[in-house]
This record gives C-alpha cells, sequence and structure tokens, in this order.
C-alpha cells in the first residue's frame, strides 16, 4: 500500500511548515469558525452534523465528506459524532430502503426523504474502513469495519433472498447509479480508487465485482469527460454522452457542466494519486487545466454545456472550480500545472449562505495536494 504521498505546494516552493499551518486554519474555519464560516454543528453531547448552508439540511454526501475529513485529519471524536448521528438520524431500518440513508434529514434529524443518494454510502463505507485502521473497531455501530462491509452489501445485494428493494450498482456494467434502480448514472459519483480499496476490505464475495468497478470506473470517466474540455455532465448515460431526458422529479438540466460534475476531475486526481492507473481518464485533467485557462486567470467561471460552450453567466460555485482543477494536476503536469496550484493557494474559502458545498471540495483540494488525503 502506497506511504508517500506528494505535497504539491512544497513542490513550488511554499514551506512545508506554511502549509501545515494553513491546513490547521482551514481545518479550525470548517469546523469551529464564526457562523458565516463553519459548516459542523454539534447535537446533544455527542452527535454532530454538517450542515448544507445553502439548503439548511444535512445530508449524507455532507456527512460522509465530514467523516472522512476527520479520519484523515485524526479527529476521532468529531467523526463519531458524526457517525453517531447519521446512524441514529438517517439510516433506514425498514421499507425499500432499509439498510440505506435518507439523503437529506432536517437539522433536527426528521427525516426529509426516503430515498438514498449513492455517493453518501459510497464515502460512508471509505471513512469507516479507515477509520477501522486508524483507530480500531470497537462495539456497535463503532465497529467500523462491520458497518462499512454492511453498507457495500446492501449496495450490492439488496432485491436479493427476499430483501426489499434495489442495488446502487448495475450488477451487469458495474457502474453507480444516480439512484437505486434508475438507468443512468453521475460521472462524479465513480471513485475507482475507493472501488480498489472495497475489493480488499468488502466480504470475499463481492471483492471481485469491486475489482472490475475499479477498471470499469477509470474506462467510464475516459469516455464520460469531454475531450476538448475536460467537462463532463452532471448526470450521464452509460456510454458517458450526457443524460438530456428529463426527469420524473425534476426540470432542472442535468446535462451540462455544473455543480455535481466539478467533483470529477478532483476524483480523477486523486485516484492518479493513490494508484497511478490512467485508463485514459487522466487526459481530462490536462484539458480542463488548459480549457479553463484564462476564465481562472480573469476569476470569471461561467455554467458551461460540456463543450464549453457557456450556458449561463455565473457559476453557483466559484470557489469550488478552482480548487477541483488544481486537484486535477495530480493526474496531469501541464505547462499551466503550476499556476492552478498558486490561485488556489491565493484561494480563500467562501462564506455566507453558500460556503458549504465549494468549501467541502475546497478541503479535499487542499488535503490531497499537500499530501494528506492518504489511505488508511
Amino acid at each position: 500500500m502506497k506511504k508517500q504521498y506528494r505535497n504539491v505546494f512544497a513542490e513550488i516552493g511554499i514551506d512545508p511548515a506554511q502549509v501545515e499551518e494553513r491546513l490547521t486554519q482551514i481545518r479550525d474555519v470548517y469546523f469551529y469558525g464564526k457562523e458565516e464560516e463553519r459548516v459542523y454543528y454539534t447535537a446533544g453531547n455527542d452527535m454532530a452534523y454538517i450542515m448544507d448552508t445553502g439548503n439548511n439540511d444535512a445530508r449524507t454526501e455532507g456527512m460522509s465528506y465530514g467523516m472522512m475529513l476527520c479520519v484523515q485529519l485524526d479527529m476521532h471524536a468529531e467523526f463519531d459524532r458524526l457517525w453517531k448521528w447519521a446512524k441514529n438520524y438517517m439510516w433506514m431500518q425498514d421499507g425499500e430502503n432499509e439498510g440505506y440513508f435518507a439523503w437529506s434529514c432536517a437539522t433536527d434529524g426528521t427525516k426529509n426523504a426516503d430515498s438514498p443518494a449513492p455517493d453518501g454510502e459510497e464515502f460512508f463505507a471509505m471513512a469507516l474502513f479507515f477509520a477501522s485502521h486508524r483507530w480500531g473497531d470497537r462495539e456497535g455501530i463503532f465497529n467500523y469495519s462491520h458497518e462499512a462491509k454492511e453498507i457495500l452489501r446492501a449496495c450490492l445485494h439488496k432485491g436479493e433472498n427476499g430483501r426489499p428493494g434495489v442495488p446502487m450498482w448495475n450488477k451487469e456494467n458495474h457502474q453507480i447509479l444516480f439512484v437505486p434502480g434508475c438507468d443512468f448514472t453521475d460521472p462524479s459519483y465513480h471513485l475507482p480508487h475507493f472501488y480498489e480499496l472495497f475489493a480488499l476490505w468488502a466480504y470475499e464475495e463481492d471483492r471481485e465485482f469491486w475489482a472490475q468497478a475499479a477498471k470499469e470506473s477509470r474506462r467510464y470517466l475516459a469516455a464520460a469527460c469531454h475531450p476538448k474540455t475536460g467537462f463532463s455532465a452532471e448526470y450521464a448515460e452509460f456510454d458517458g454522452s450526457p443524460m438530456h431526458r428529463k426527469l420524473p422529479w425534476t426540470d432542472d438540466r442535468h446535462d451540462w457542466f455544473y455543480s455535481d460534475s466539478y467533483r470529477t476531475v478532483a476524483n480523477i486526481g486523486l485516484d492518479y494519486e493513490w494508484f497511478g492507473i490512467d485508463e485514459g481518464q487522466c487526459h481530462a485533467a490536462q484539458a480542463i487545466q488548459e480549457f479553463l485557462l484564462e476564465d481562472g486567470r480573469a476569476n470569471t467561471y461561467h455554467i458551461y454545456e460540456t463543450d464549453g460552450s457557456i450556458a449561463g453567466e455565473q457559476a453557483l460555485h466559484p470557489v469550488a472550480i478552482p480548487a477541483t482543477v488544481a486537484m486535477s494536476v495530480l493526474a496531469a503536469s501541464t505547462a499551466y500545472s503550476r499556476e492552478w496550484v498558486e490561485r488556489f493557494w491565493n484561494l480563500p474559502m467562501r462564506t455566507g449562505d453558500r460556503r458549504y458545498y465549494d468549501n467541502c471540495l475546497y478541503f479535499f483540494a487542499f488535503l490531497a495536494l499537500s499530501g494528506n488525503y492518504r489511505i488508511w
């Protein structure tokens, strides 16, 4: 297992002590900052949640992200608080989706939905495996490795042997689904670097599936990212093409380069940093650094079609875009890589109502570029 991780900030001449100081500042703002800065909130004596400050709820995305940040930073108490809140309020014990987590809850724990979002489950499982390896398993819900394996079992085996519901992965093409049972995916949900590790640590009967999923997801990402821009759509067909179909639950578009999509090249960067395998997906990292160069220099990011055409004048998450493009440097060194890393280094965290999503991706990018987003 890999033990050495790049500190890209140090590679461009920033003092490692300064990098560590900055990481501590980011941690303190994210978890314990002022009201317009933090997203972590304690609940009672032993629980906590991550708030989506733009929607005033807690989501499996944010809860699992918070747990991953905690295990990377050795924040054991905060990790347990978040996990207990998720397990207590989000986990569904019966019905069609038993064994999954409700994707959105009010901050008092009341479920806003009775359906899951698969990116939450995969991040929960990975964070729990890392917690097991870093801190050791305890009893009950703090038997981290057991909890992770059970989540993955549900993800693959719902609907079998009388168990209600449907799985989160297409068992034929090994692709994660946008929601269980649907016939399309979300490119930013594809995490081959997680699947490589699930293939080592999941229940033995599922390990071959996860090994194949890692291979297929890299190939999928190569197909899903536009060759000129490196952009993926928010939702996409199984062949990687943008998903243009109208959805029954929304009139919103999801076939463009928009909020979910920003994570795709960041994931490609971390996957390559951890495993160094390129099935063509790393081209997206090169393409996005080059295509967004002038917008980055102008600090003006738009809403884009996947081919780069401007579809809207102002991106909703202008901090997330340069953060994730900087993280893509882990997968592709270009003439502009240093510029993107320096731009990110000089970029402040976001404040205000929309800070949650931007600062989650900002935090992950800083961890990865400083060599602190590691396999445990």
